[in-house]
């Protein structure tokens, strides 16, 4: 049996943009879709903690090192620029990779950039 199974998140990042009048996406820091191992055209759910929508997108590369979040399309309308969003990925896993899978949490301070990796070690331990 698959099951479809949280792969990696995002947790708290901040919105820096919304582009209303773009085609469609959300563009995430390059850094963070590596941290997270999100791919460029990965559809993503994305949850505004600041007013409770719910709703999915895909993924296309930001600017690296520049904590670019930019809700673009019509997703524009559920996001403001400094809303906070938890954005995350699935997969479908087999239930023999499950006791080996891990998903990837990344969290950020408030100008997105990595303050934990996603295997829990703080980022300056890891410098």
């Amino acid at each position: 049996m698959q099951r479809i199974i949280l792969k990696s998140k995002l947790h708290r990042v901040s919105v820096t943009q919304c582009e209303l009048h773009y085609i469609g996406s959300c563009a995430i820091d390059e850094d963070l879709l590596e941290a997270a191992d999100i791919r460029e055209y990965e559809e993503i759910q994305i949850w505004n903690v600041n007013n409770g929508e719910r709703f999915a997108t895909y993924a296309i590369r930001g600017e690296r090192g520049s904590g670019m979040i930019s809700v673009n399309g019509s997703a524009a309308r559920r996001a403001a620029v400094g809303d906070l969003l938890i954005i995350a990925s699935y997969g479908m896993f087999e239930d023999a990779e499950l006791a080996a899978h891990k998903p990837r949490l990344v969290h950020v301070d408030e100008r997105n950039r990595i303050v934990e990796l996603p295997d829990g070690i703080p980022v300056q331990a890891a410098e």
